[in-house]
């Protein structure tokens, strides 16, 4: 019998682990013994925090991020073989979204490999529903891209959908938040509702949401912070 693929999810941060990782997965976590992970160092030390007495130095880890090779994701899944279960952990959050350990998931699903996710935060759904903005549509955006004349252009079909009532959520890498809060600030409509939604389930947590042309006078310093920006009229 074949082993299953767990979806794993990590907390945002520093957060307690009781508050936002349900006891089930935390038990789940305790036996499993293949993971697949962005970082292998922010995983041993995750596993720590929910148990001391887990022994990191007995799981296999797979690296996927960035500099894996696309080739390799295949033999990643080879213990599920033999009857084995694979985990996946995320840097943040949820596994899969805005995270490459989709592509693990794709092919699972070609291999008929079980596929079980488990319950955990996702910055994205709890920016949106502490938002107060439409929960009915709305497009997640992702990383805006990095290139000026792609990312304008990228901004400008984020306002047209915002006009639209289809709430906007999108994010940047922690260091270039202030610029792109800027960015939003001087050239989107006054009108429009941002919601800036900072260290979510972290002590630190920021949450709220004011018309562009109010937060231009209160802007808060947003360096270095996971962030998520909720954009509609």
């Amino acid at each position: 019998m074949k082993g299953k693929i767990i979806l794993f999810p990590m907390t945002l941060g520093e957060s307690s682990i009781d508050a936002v990782i349900p006891l089930e997965v935390q038990e789940q976590l305790k036996k499993i013994r293949f993971l697949i992970v962005e970082n292998i160092k922010t995983t041993r030390r995750y596993l720590k925090r929910i148990d001391k007495a887990i022994d990191v130095n007995k799981i296999t880890f797979f690296e996927l991020n960035k500099h894996t090779d696309a080739r390799d994701l295949s033999s990643f899944l080879i213990p599920t073989e033999e009857g084995n279960d694979i985990g996946i952990i995320s840097e943040a959050g949820c596994p899969g979204i805005a995270d490459p350990g989709s592509e693990i998931v794709r092919i699972a699903h070609n291999k008929n490999i079980q596929v079980v996710p488990m319950v955990g935060p996702s910055s994205i759904l709890l920016a949106l529903i502490s938002s107060g903005m439409n929960g009915q549509q709305f497009t997640f955006n992702g990383y805006l891209p990095f290139e000026k004349q792609e990312r304008n252009k990228k901004l400008k079909i984020i306002e047209k959908q915002a006009l639209n009532n289809v709430s906007q959520i999108f994010m940047e890498p922690p260091f270039r938040n202030n610029k792109l809060l800027n960015e939003i600030l001087q050239r989107m409509n006054s009108n429009l509702r941002l919601c800036i939604a900072c260290d979510i389930t972290l002590e630190t947590e920021f949450i709220q949401t004011k018309n562009i042309k109010d937060w231009r006078n209160n802007k808060p310093n947003l360096n270095k912070r996971p962030t998520m920006f909720v954009l509609v009229r």
